[in-house]
C-alpha cells in the first residue's frame, strides 16, 4: 500500500462526505467570498456588518464542524465498516434482506458477518422522490460492488414473512414524504418473518446533529418519527442503541413476535 493510498484510507469516509456534499461547501464559500467583499467595501451599516459577520462565523464553525463529525463518525469510529453490527442483533440471520436507497456501503460487509446465508438485496432509490444531488453523486461516483434488485418501496418484491432479518442502514432518510416512509415500513415488516428482526440505523435531527451539520440535520428524521413509523408498521422497539453520539440504531420487531 503506498502513502498516498494509506492517507486516502485514513481519511475515505469524510473525503467522500466532501465529494458528494461539495454543492453545499462551494456555496459556503461563494457565500464567505460575498461577505467578504461587502464587508470590505463597507456597503452596509454597523449592525448589518455585525449580522453578516456573525453569518460568516456560522458558515465557517459550521462546514469545519460537519467535516470533523464526518471524520469522527466514519473514519475514527469507523461506523461504517460495520464491525459493531452483529452483536447488536437478536440472533445470527439466516435469511436476510438489505435495502439500500442507491449507495450501497454495507451489503459485502454483511456477507462477511454471514457467509452462507440467503440474502436479498434491494436497491429503492427513485431520482423522482429522492431529489437530493448528493445521493445522486455518490451513486455516480461509488457503483455498488454487490448487484441489487430494483424495487418499489412501496412494493417489496417478496412474499409475506419471507426473511428473518431486514437491514435499513443509512438508507430510509431518503425517503423524503411522510406518507411513503410510512407505506415503505409497512412494506419492510410485512417480509419481516416472525419472529424476526429489523435494524434501524440512522442519523438524528436532534441538538447533536444541529451542533454538527447545521441547517443540514433537517436532511434527517426525528428519533420521535421513526418511532411513529414504527409502530404505524406494528414494529416495536427490541433495542435502542448509540453508535457516536450523532447516529442512532434501533432493533426493531413485529409486534407480539
Amino acid at each position: 500500500m503506498t502513502a498516498t493510498t494509506a492517507a486516502r484510507d485514513r481519511y475515505a469516509g469524510v473525503l467522500s462526505i466532501l465529494e458528494y456534499n461539495r454543492h453545499y461547501y462551494t456555496a459556503s464559500l461563494c457565500a464567505l467570498l460575498g461577505i467578504g467583499a461587502i464587508l470590505w467595501l463597507r456597503l452596509l451599516p454597523r449592525a448589518g456588518a455585525a449580522l453578516l459577520i456573525a453569518a460568516a462565523a456560522l458558515t465557517v464553525f459550521w462546514s469545519l464542524s460537519s467535516l470533523v463529525a464526518s471524520w469522527y463518525i466514519y473514519d475514527h469510529a469507523q461506523v461504517t465498516r460495520w464491525n459493531w453490527l452483529p452483536r447488536t442483533l437478536s440472533f445470527p440471520p439466516r435469511q436476510w434482506l438489505n435495502i439500500h436507497a442507491g449507495l450501497d456501503e454495507s451489503t459485502s460487509a454483511l456477507i462477511r458477518f454471514f457467509p452462507n446465508t440467503a440474502h436479498e438485496v434491494f436497491d429503492i432509490y427513485d431520482a423522482r422522490e429522492m431529489t437530493e444531488p448528493s445521493i445522486a453523486r455518490a451513486r455516480q461516483s461509488h457503483p455498488a460492488a454487490q448487484p441489487a434488485i430494483e424495487a418499489r418501496l412501496d412494493a417489496l418484491p417478496l412474499p409475506d414473512g419471507d426473511r428473518d432479518t431486514v437491514f435499513l442502514l443509512f438508507a430510509a432518510h431518503e425517503i423524503r414524504s411522510p406518507a411513503r416512509r410510512r407505506q415503505f415500513f409497512a412494506e419492510a415488516a410485512r417480509v419481516l418473518a416472525s419472529p424476526g428482526q429489523l435494524l434501524l440505523v440512522e442519523h438524528l435531527r436532534d441538538w447533536k446533529n444541529f451542533v454538527a451539520f447545521g441547517p443540514g440535520f433537517l436532511h434527517f428524521h426525528s428519533r420521535r418519527e421513526w418511532l411513529r413509523v414504527a409502530h404505524a408498521a406494528g414494529l416495536v422497539v427490541v433495542r435502542e442503541d448509540r453508535v457516536t453520539p450523532f447516529v442512532r440504531v434501533f432493533l426493531l420487531a413485529r409486534g407480539g413476535a
